[in-house]
C-alpha cells in the first residue's frame, strides 16, 4: 500500500531555514506527481505546493511562493521542501501527499517558528 514518511522538522527561528524530507513506497512514486500540505490544529489542510513527476514543473500557494522551493529523487523515491525566510504563521504539521487534497498523506513532521 501507499505509505509516506515525512522528517526534517524543527523548531526554527524568524527568517531561517529548514528543509523536510518525504520517502514514498509502494506506489510507482516516478510517475505520480507529488504534494506538500500542512494543517494547523483546529484548522483545515493547506495545500502548500506541488513537483510534476519529471521534478520540473513546480507549483506553489501565495503564501509561500518565492521562499518555499519544492524537488524530487526519483531514485530515492524522495520528495524535499526547502523552506527559507521562514515566518511564524508557516508554523504547522507538514505533511506529504499525493494529492493537493492531502491522500495519502504520510503522518508529518512538526515546524514551529518562533518569533
Amino acid at each position: 500500500q501507499v505509505q509516506l514518511m515525512e522528517s526534517g522538522g524543527g523548531s526554527v527561528q524568524t527568517g531561517g531555514s529548514l528543509t523536510l524530507s518525504c520517502v514514498g513506497s509502494g506506489f510507482p512514486f516516478y510517475r505520480v506527481v507529488m504534494h506538500w500540505v500542512r494543517q494547523v490544529p483546529g484548522a483545515g489542510l493547506e495545500w502548500v505546493s506541488s513537483i510534476h513527476a519529471d521534478g520540473v514543473v513546480t507549483d506553489y500557494s501565495d503564501s509561500v511562493k518565492g521562499r518555499f522551493f519544492m524537488s524530487r529523487d526519483n531514485s530515492k523515491n524522495e520528495v524535499h521542501l526547502r523552506m527559507t525566510n521562514v515566518k511564524p504563521e508557516d508554523t504547522a504539521q507538514y505533511h506529504c501527499a499525493t494529492s493537493r487534497q492531502g491522500g495519502n498523506r504520510g503522518p508529518g513532521t512538526q515546524v514551529t517558528v518562533s518569533p
